[in-house]
C-alpha cells in the first residue's frame, strides 16, 4: 500500500524550503545613473524573482529604494547574497526580517513616488522624522506601514 502525503520530505525541510520569510531593506541608489540602467536592473530583478518564486514590493523615490520581498528562506538568502554581490554600491540596510504564514503581495510591484499630492500624502502619513523623504530616518515600523499604505488594495493583495 502506498501512502502519499503533501508534507515536504525530510531532506527538503533541512534547508528551510517550507518556511516563508519576509525581508525589508532600504538603500540609496548611487550606482544606476540613468533611467535606462534602472529600467534594465528592475527588469532583471523582476525576472529573477519570478523564476525563484519571490514576491516583492519596491518603492523608489529621490534616489532611495525601500523594498520588501517574500519567499522561502533559501530563496531569500540567495537573493540577498545576489543583491550584495551584484549591487554592492547601493549599500542595503536590512530593517526587518521575519517568518510569515503567507505572502502578502503578488508578483513584482514597483511604485515610483513623485512630488504629486497623492504621493506626498503617503509620505506625510508615514514619516515623523521630517518633511524630506529619507527612509534612513524612519523606524522599521514606519517603513513597514509606509509599504502597506502604498501597496494596499485588492490589486496588490492576490495571495
Amino acid at each position: 500500500m502506498n501512502i502519499t502525503t503533501s508534507q515536504p520530505s525530510e531532506n527538503r525541510k533541512r534547508h528551510g524550503e517550507h518556511i516563508l520569510i519576509h525581508m525589508t531593506y532600504i538603500a540609496k541608489n548611487v550606482d544606476l545613473d540613468s533611467g535606462i540602467e534602472l529600467t534594465r536592473a528592475l527588469e532583471y530583478w523582476r525576472r529573477y524573482f519570478e523564476e525563484t518564486n519571490i514576491v516583492s514590493a519596491l518603492v523608489i523615490s529621490e534616489g532611495y529604494f525601500v523594498q520588501s520581498f517574500q519567499g522561502t528562506r533559501p530563496a531569500i538568502n540567495t537573493a540577498l547574497e545576489k543583491i550584495l554581490d551584484e549591487h554592492s554600491t547601493i549599500f542595503p540596510n536590512i530593517v526587518n526580517i521575519e517568518e510569515i504564514e503567507s505572502r502578502q503581495w503578488s508578483g513584482f510591484l514597483v511604485k515610483h513616488l513623485t512630488s504629486s499630492v497623492e504621493d506626498e500624502e503617503y509620505a506625510l502619513k508615514s514619516f515623523s522624522a521630517g518633511s524630506d523623504y529619507n527612509p534612513y530616518l524612519m523606524k522599521s515600523t514606519q517603513i513597514e506601514s509606509f509599504l502597506k499604505a502604498i501597496f494596499k488594495g485588492p490589486e496588490y493583495n492576490k495571495f
